[in-house]
C-alpha cells in the first residue's frame, strides 16, 4: 500500500527545527529580560524614574520570552501532529508577539534621548538632597556608594556636586569616601580634593553609557527574536 502524503509531511522535520529556533529565541529573551530587570532596577535607584523604562522593558522581555518558548513548543507539536488548528493558533499568536517586540524595540530606542536630557538635572538635584554618606544604610546612598566605587567617579558631574548639599551640611565633608581612589588612606579625609586622592570626573556620563548599552541590547534582542520568529511563520503553510 502506497504511503499517503499529507501537505505537512515533507515539512515536518523542517518545521520542528524552525520552531526549536523560536523556543531558543524565547530563552534568549528571558535571559535579556532578567538582566534588564535587575540592571534597570539598579539604574532606577540612581538615575530615577527617567530610566525606569528599562525595568519595565525587562519585565516585558521576560514575559514575551516565556510566551515565545511556549509557542515554539506548541508549533513543534502542531507540526509533528500535523494539526492545522494548532499551527493557525501559533501563527496568530506569533504575529501579535512580533508586533509587540518591534514596538518594544522602538520604544526603548525612543526613550533613551529622554533619559539623556531629563535624568541629568533630576539626578543632580536628588543626589544633593537625598545622599547621606558612605556608611548610611538607606538604599539610595548605598547604590550611589556602589556606583562611585565601581565606576571610579564622584558625584553626578564631579565632586563639587556635594558642595552645599545635605551631605556636606550634615557631615562637614566636601565629598564622601566613595569618591576616594583609596578609601582607607589618611588623605581620604573628605576635604583633600587632589587628583591623587579622589576621582575628579562625575558618574553621569558613565551611567548614561551603561543605559545606552542596555537599551541597545534589549532592542537588538527584540528585533533579533522577531527575525528568528518570523522565519518559521512564512513556512508553516505549503
Amino acid at each position: 500500500m502506497a504511503e499517503i502524503h499529507t501537505p505537512y509531511s515533507s515539512l515536518k522535520k523542517l518545521l520542528s527545527l524552525l520552531n526549536g529556533f523560536v523556543a531558543v529565541s524565547g530563552i534568549i529573551l528571558v535571559s535579556l529580560g532578567i538582566g534588564g530587570k535587575y540592571g534597570g532596577a539598579s539604574l532606577t535607584n540612581v538615575l530615577g524614574l527617567s530610566s525606569a523604562y528599562l525595568l519595565h522593558t525587562g519585565n516585558l522581555c521576560l514575559v514575551m520570552g516565556c510566551i515565545a518558548v511556549l509557542l515554539g513548543c506548541a508549533g513543534w507539536y502542531g507540526a509533528t501532529k500535523e494539526s492545522r488548528g494548532m499551527l493557525l493558533f501559533c501563527i496568530l499568536s506569533m504575529v501579535i508577539v512580533l508586533i509587540m517586540e518591534v514596538t518594544a524595540a522602538t520604544v526603548v530606542l525612543l526613550f533613551f534621548p529622554i533619559v539623556r536630557d531629563v535624568a541629568l538635572e533630576h539626578t543632580f538635584v536628588t543626589l544633593r538632597k537625598n545622599y547621606r554618606g558612605y556608611n548610611e544604610p538607606d538604599d539610595y546612598s548605598t547604590q550611589w556608594n556602589l556606583v562611585m566605587e565601581k565606576l571610579k567617579c564622584c558625584g553626578v558631574n564631579n565632586y563639587t556636586d556635594f558642595s552645599g548639599s545635605s551631605f556636606e551640611m550634615t557631615t562637614g565633608h566636601t565629598y564622601p569616601r566613595g569618591c576616594c581612589k583609596s578609601i582607607g588612606t589618611v588623605a581620604c579625609d573628605g576635604r583633600n580634593v587632589s587628583t591623587n586622592v579622589i576621582h575628579q570626573k562625575g558618574c553621569f556620563h558613565k551611567l548614561l553609557k551603561i543605559t545606552k548599552t542596555q537599551s541597545f541590547t534589549l532592542s537588538g534582542g527584540f528585533l533579533g527574536a522577531a527575525v528568528i520568529q518570523s522565519f518559521p511563520r512564512s513556512r508553516w503553510w505549503p
